[in-house]
């Protein structure tokens, strides 16, 4: 089966999107020492500063090109004529002025675009002003019979890298440390290689001891500045933590948004975020879907829903929701990794949903988008194999208009290998037997390790659930119990009506099943003991296969 067809879809709809603009709690998310050196927020602050940085460049080196111009044309007796120097003047302007209007605060900067655009700003001017003090020492030298301080050019380009860009004290000395090396190794290849300035140097000794106290003792307050800097910038940080959550790691992304593994900052407490992706920020229906599922998922309490506790937007608009941290494996990659699930387990974790539903069935709501990747077994309060219903993103109220600017009458939304036949068509509005036709295909995954329809487009998959009939379980796993199989087949039967009336109901099948109660809590602690090594912890909205991520999409057929 192609994981592809996993992704939730929602057909395209003209109508406006609900907006999802209302207050929402502002915090700043912050990265923790255990995470990568950018975060979200540090990189943010790096273009800012490397565009600003790289505009004020722009501004010397023009100044600087108007004398230059002057002085090529008009006192070239203080210098000779160079007109490839003046070329690469025109050329580094370019460049900086480009690399400056592609910092946009709008556009969206990999971390290493951001350090090769560094290298730009800083990385050419040093060399041209290497060759301009080249050139100016030799012509001091060979008309004036003296040596120009080189430092003065080298001390404000590293004051402006120490001053603009943020850094750990350990890399701006290496950065630092070479604009300090730079000029000195210029008068040394000076005094080694030009006969007239070996002379001038050896009569005054002190030209080389100068520049090189002046560059080091600048260069080593650069470098403390960089570290201040850093230090007050943590400590702004942490200040404005209270109440927040600072960023261990990232857990994954998907097709919507990425999540971390993070610490409240006061109470310590493990859990998930949830971040939309920025890119997906713009898109009004990806946003109201963002917010539905926080507010579907906050209403409900039981155990077996996926707790939220907190949601919001940082002050860059970044949308975001805090989820409870759950040890564990989604469904979907629990099969795929293990294999079909034994009858018992199989039960179990069923019996858990059939719960979890139970819960937004009776306020009215139905999932819509029931499948493995969005079932969790996990770990909490000391019990394995605890089953978690998550992302409600497309939950609706029974026979309501509340969201009718979301999904319409005759829009087909769900995941195509899950959805019901009433969804597949969009003929009619789905009520809770939509829901319990997808906990059959859950079952019938768990059961075989396939789902009922595995054609390679989705268009054929959604006609399929509409008009063929569903092959039974036992013709994939020969094992499969009869009467199991039975509560899967009712499930799966094309007419609402044909199938159970209510989730209890399908719950009272499932306590009535010979295999029900033969998966002990003992056999969970066992199974997950023997493969914790490789049952790694995919959380909420992180899924072993990107696609597995429930995504908004367009179905094309």
């Amino acid at each position: 089966m192609d994981r592809h067809f996993e992704e939730t879809v929602v057909a395209p709809s003209n109508s406006s999107a609900e907006s999802t603009t209302s207050s929402s709690p502002h915090i700043a998310l912050v990265e923790g020492s255990a995470s990568p050196h950018f975060s979200r927020v540090t990189q943010s602050l790096l273009r800012y500063r490397l565009r600003v940085a790289t505009f004020v460049m722009f501004g010397i080196f023009a100044v600087y090109f108007v004398w230059h111009v002057y002085e090529y044309f008009w006192v070239s007796s203080v210098a000779p004529e160079n007109p490839v120097l003046l070329s690469m003047h025109v050329g580094l302007l370019l460049l900086l002025g480009t690399t400056g209007y592609l910092l946009c605060p709008r556009c969206d900067v990999r971390k290493g675009l951001l350090r090769s655009q560094e290298i730009v700003t800083f990385g050419l001017p040093a060399i041209f002003l290497l060759m301009v003090e080249y050139q100016t020492m030799h012509a001091c030298v060979d008309k004036n019979n003296m040596i120009e301080n080189p430092a003065p050019g080298w001390m404000l380009l590293m004051f402006i890298y120490a001053l603009f860009i943020p850094n750990t004290w350990q890399r701006a000395a290496i950065v630092i440390g070479a604009m300090v090396v730079a000029p000195l190794g210029l008068l040394g290849h000076a005094w080694i290689n030009d006969e007239t300035c070996s002379l001038i140097m050896s009569d005054n000794p002190q030209i080389l001891g100068e520049v090189g106290l002046k560059m080091i003792l600048s260069g080593a307050v650069a470098v403390f500045g960089v570290y201040t800097i850093n230090v007050l910038r943590t400590e702004a940080f942490h200040a404005k933590q209270l109440g927040q959550y600072r960023l261990s790691r990232s857990l994954g992304a998907g097709g919507m948004g990425e999540v971390f593994l993070a610490h409240h900052y006061l109470m310590k407490r493990p859990c998930a975020i949830k971040i939309i992706r920025p890119e997906k920020a713009g898109d009004t229906n990806v946003l109201a879907r963002f917010e539905r599922e926080v507010h579907a998922s906050s209403k409900l309490s039981h155990w077996n829903n996926i707790d939220i506790y907190d949601y919001g937007r940082t002050e860059d608009g970044t949308f975001y929701y805090v989820m409870e941290y759950l040890p564990g494996l989604n469904v979907s990659d629990l099969v795929h990794r293990f294999g079909p699930l034994p009858p018992g387990r199989v039960i179990h974790l069923l019996r858990q949903v059939c719960d979890a539903l139970n819960e937004a069935h009776s306020q009215g709501m139905i999932h819509r988008d029931i499948k493995p990747a969005n079932v969790f077994a996990a770990k909490r309060g000391g019990f394995f194999d605890v089953a978690k219903l998550l992302d409600f993103g497309l939950a609706k109220p029974i026979a309501s208009t509340e969201d009718s600017n979301l999904t319409q009458e005759g829009m087909i939304t769900g995941s195509p290998l899950y959805m019901s036949p009433e969804q597949a068509s969009g003929e009619s509005e789905p009520d809770a037997r939509s829901d319990i036709y997808s906990v059959g295909i859950l079952a019938y995954f768990m059961l075989t390790g396939h789902v009922p329809f595995e054609y390679d487009r989705p268009i054929k998959v959604i006609i399929a659930h509409a008009h063929e009939s569903v092959v039974p379980p036992s013709e994939h796993v020969p094992s499969v119990p009869h009467d199991l199989e039975a509560i899967v087949m009712r499930c799966l039967a094309k007419e609402p009506d044909d199938r159970y009336q209510s989730i209890l109901d399908m719950a009272d099948a499932l306590d009535k099943c010979e295999s029900s109660g033969t998966w002990k809590q003992a056999d969970a602690v066992q199974w997950w003991t023997e493969n914790e090594s490789i049952a790694e912890c995919p959380q909420p909205g992180e899924q072993a296969q990107p696609t597995d991520e429930t995504q908004i999409a367009t179905i094309r057929g």
